[in-house]
């Protein structure tokens, strides 16, 4: 297990997008993009996500590439034995609690697609009847049988599973997704709506929202101090860490913005509300899919590889899991015995998520932006300041580098945990002044 590695360049780059292109940028992101300024927060999530989200994607690479280790081992050597083990158990427990909603949200998807498929897409559905939401056992038994199966495809291995499935998943959901927004363009008078609301107003954001896009940009490209860098630890010498970086951050802000296309209009067209929260997704695709020509079919196509994409996300995520039991003690356990402890440890996080859904938004702010968010803060300092950035230093300009490279590495070392600690700040003192008002 320990010597697993991505076959080749390609097959790891379309695994890290696998990652990062999932419910981060089809689910999560219309929503936060509506409730946090609309295309203000676009635009400052971009920018975001290229200046710091990459740089420290790049970074957790490097750690996993020089350590081939987990987040335990990796910040044990970085921050000293005791904090690293606090700091890597904590990021490592806060995944897995991420990855139960996760799941659960997966299930919603798949009830959406299965109703659809026998009884087509009603445009009166309200979120929760869409989604299933009203029913917490159904909504349970289905996350335990994504559960089971996000569990088999990680018993494979890394190149037996993970690989081989993200080899398929990926160009399949591209090719739906660009037919989809040819659709919702199309709509009636649907452009003028989207002119208006993509123009930016800076003024309707504040602290939160600001922190709100960071957590969007860390959520969505899968760093913070987990996913990546154990997926850095399967990168083979040859793949070009900064490059390959840069190219996954591109195809992410690639999948959000095609995601927007064709979510942001449809709501616009039907008159939904943007700031509508999780269940935005779930009110308006059945809508759009009982009014496009072969909606039915097309629906279930588009779900079904929407699946598969959330599917790659909840994957990496239980592969951190079960990394972090072999790291604490659990290295001579078979891949298959892990994968069953995950399980029953996954099987009773989901339960109040999927029973009391509405804890889902709050469950998401804490895990998939506060604590990912600490957690790409951690790996950056790992990087810059710690005594294991010399290794890890040479496996991020391990294919050369030019004069840009002293400026890289002061970025950081310097600004991106700068940056970093102070959205983090704003957004506790707004918060704070909020309670105290």
């Amino acid at each position: 297990m320990v010597n697993e590695r991505f076959s080749g360049r390609l097959a790891a780059w379309l695994a890290m997008v696998g990652v990062a292109i999932g419910l981060g940028n089809v689910w999560r992101f219309p929503y936060m993009m509506g409730q946090h300024g609309g295309s203000a927060f676009l635009l400052v999530y971009a920018a975001l996500a290229l200046l710091l989200a990459m740089p420290v994607l790049a970074a957790e690479w490097a750690l996993g590439r020089a350590l081939r280790a987990g987040p335990v081992p990796t910040f044990r050597a970085s921050f000293g034995r005791h904090a690293g083990l606090i700091i890597g158990v904590a990021l490592v427990s806060a995944i897995v609690v991420a990855d139960s909603y996760y799941i659960v949200i997966i299930a919603n998807i798949v009830h959406t697609a299965a109703y659809g498929l026998v009884m087509g897409f009603d445009p009166e559905a309200s979120a929760g009847q869409a989604a299933g939401l009203n029913d917490g056992v159904l909504q349970y038994a289905l996350a335990l049988l994504v559960l089971a199966a996000v569990c088999w495809v990680m018993a494979l291995g890394v190149r037996g599973g993970i690989e081989r499935f993200s080899r398929w998943f990926v160009p399949a959901f591209g090719v739906v997704v660009l037919y989809l927004v040819v659709n919702a363009l199309l709509l009636d008078g649907v452009w003028d709506k989207l002119l208006m609301f993509l123009r930016p107003d800076f003024s309707l954001l504040g602290a939160t929202d600001v922190f709100a896009a960071m957590g969007q940009a860390v959520f969505s490209l899968g760093v913070g101090g987990t996913i990546m860098l154990v997926y850095g630890g399967y990168l083979d010498h040859d793949t070009p860490i900064i490059s390959t970086a840069l190219a996954t951050a591109l195809g992410d802000m690639a999948g959000a913005l095609l995601a927007a296309l064709f979510i942001v209009p449809s709501v616009l067209y039907f008159g939904l509300d943007m700031a509508a929260g999780p269940g935005l997704v779930f009110s308006t695709l059945p809508k759009l899919f009982a009014v496009m020509p072969g909606g039915r079919w097309l629906g279930v196509a588009f779900l079904a590889a929407f699946v598969l994409m959330a599917f790659l996300s909840a994957l990496a995520a239980l592969e951190v899991g079960l990394v972090g039991l072999r790291d604490l003690g659990a290295g001579r356990w078979s891949r298959q015995r892990m994968a069953l402890i995950l399980f029953a440890v996954e099987a009773v996080l989901m339960l109040p998520s999927a029973l009391w859904p509405s804890i889902i938004g709050t469950l998401d702010m804490i895990f998939g932006s506060g604590m990912q968010t600490l957690g790409a803060l951690a790996a950056v300092l790992a990087l810059g300041w710690s005594a294991s950035r010399n290794s890890a230093m040479e496996q991020l300009f391990a294919h050369g580098a030019g004069r840009w490279q002293e400026g890289f590495v002061f970025w950081l070392r310097w600004v991106v945990p700068a940056a970093l600690l102070a959205i983090a700040v704003l957004f506790v003192r707004e918060h704070l002044r909020q309670g105290g008002a």
